[in-house]
């Protein structure tokens, strides 16, 4: 599983030319690739990773509050592009990316998992495979990309 995660001051998404879900202000919009062999452990492990991260400022200007310590807010979008392989050829193989059947209860968990921890009126999300447009004001710019731990 992998998050790109990028510091915002605000995010949205557009669906069929009209605003999915209200915007997010300061927070993450998190871009989420999910690959076929993925399952419970990584949505819990990088949903955890993605909360703890500190990479909001403190008072002294260092990155180290996270979105609990700024009640930050989250917008997570499906992206199975996350695990294109462009290696051969200039038509990326998108053979990795996890199966709707497969990805969808995993998307939603990860969803589930960021509202428990952070409130469910600090989570937005797109919809799992619709043409998005998503709307991203990276503050800094911080973006952090997150790697599950591969199974042995």
């Amino acid at each position: 599983m992998r998050a790109v995660v990028q510091r915002v001051s605000s995010g949205g998404v557009v669906i069929a030319d009209r605003n999915y879900s209200q915007e997010i202000s300061r927070g993450f919009v998190i871009l989420l690739g999910i690959k076929e062999g993925d399952g419970i452990e990584e949505v819990n492990f990088l949903a955890d990773k993605c909360y703890g991260l500190r990479v909001f400022e403190d008072e002294n200007a260092k990155m180290n509050l996270s979105l609990a310590d700024i009640n930050g807010e989250v917008l997570i979008i499906s992206q199975f592009t996350l695990y294109g392989d462009a290696q051969k050829g200039n038509r990326p193989s998108f053979i990795a990316a996890a199966r709707p059947e497969i990805a969808i209860p995993l998307y939603e968990a990860f969803i589930a998992r960021m509202k428990d921890k952070l409130g469910a009126d600090k989570v937005k999300t797109g919809i799992f495979g619709a043409m998005m447009e998503v709307k991203i004001i990276n503050d800094g710019p911080v973006t952090i990309i997150i790697e599950s731990k591969e199974k042995n």
